[in-house]
């Protein structure tokens, strides 16, 4: 049987999901197809539905990005342990009828970073309070993260990722401050989750002495902060994408995911959109 996977949010028009999981599934002869899907919030459940009414069956999983991720907690009937600690869902997976939420930008984020450094890390910042921030914070928590500050425009807006964060099981001390309060950082690794356009010359001098900067955004590439960081560790966007693809990949497919030929259908794509 043809199986269908796809990734919803908006904006959803640059997304890269379609071509890494395209590449994988070309690699290992899979007769799959992965589409990109418009859906706004409160789209989400009528999709869903559409999910399980399928009479053919085909349907095997979602990726979710933006501004999803929240909105699908209720939606499944099952919950992985990293998910319900998320409080995030960025990947359905069907099962039998049944609906498993994940989330798989916690393992990408770690694998995004142990490619690039294998530096202890005990303190960060990140830049940003919404559902991907709160996965980056709960990965560095894994990684040995034991003191965080979440900075967004408002304190208000970060309460959620920090009292997240808060409860992973490593117990970091986790605090929120306010972005127009932004200062020159000193802390092992700074990951910005936020628009380029929001990444203004204040913002990029205050990161300027951090020795790791994590970037989640691939489009436009680079941002501000990420083509600041010179000699300095730069984990970007396309590694985290393609690190959490590989997981999802592996959950709808149930085979091992081909990361090198996926970044690089990522990179082929990445350089034609930023080519004169």
């Amino acid at each position: 049987m043809e199986r269908r996977c796809g990734v919803l949010g908006d904006p959803i028009a640059h997304s890269l999901s379609p071509i890494l999981h395209q590449a994988g599934y070309d690699v290992l002869g899979l007769d799959w197809e992965y589409a990109a899907h418009r859906v706004g919030s409160g789209g989400l459940p009528a999709f869903v539905d559409g999910l399980r009414q399928d009479p053919a069956g085909s349907w095997r999983g979602l990726s979710l990005t933006m501004p999803l991720k929240r909105e699908a907690v209720p939606l499944v009937d099952e919950l992985t342990e990293r998910a319900r600690l998320a409080r995030a869902v960025n990947t359905i997976v069907l099962q039998d009828d049944r609906l498993l939420g994940d989330n798989t930008d916690i393992p990408g984020a770690i694998a995004a970073i142990r490619e690039r450094t294998s530096a202890p890390l005990a303190t960060a910042v990140i830049i940003g309070g919404g559902a991907t921030a709160t996965s980056v914070g709960l990965a560095l928590a894994d990684l040995g993260v034991r003191r965080l500050e979440i900075i967004a425009r408002s304190t208000e807006r970060a309460f959620e990722a920090v009292e997240t964060v808060a409860g992973h099981p490593g117990r970091p001390e986790v605090t929120a401050r306010r972005l127009d309060e932004l200062s020159a950082l000193a802390v092992d690794l700074v990951a910005s989750t936020i628009p380029p356009d929001a990444q203004d010359a204040r913002l990029v001098a205050a990161c300027s002495d951090v020795p790791v900067v994590f970037e989640v955004v691939y489009h436009p590439w680079p941002t501000p902060l990420a083509a600041s960081v010179g000699d300095r560790v730069l984990v970007g966007g396309l590694d985290l994408l393609v690190h959490q693809a590989a997981v999802q990949f592996e959950l709808f497919t149930g085979k091992p995911a081909p990361v090198a030929a996926m970044r690089a259908a990522g990179e082929r794509a990445l350089a034609e959109r930023t080519s004169p």
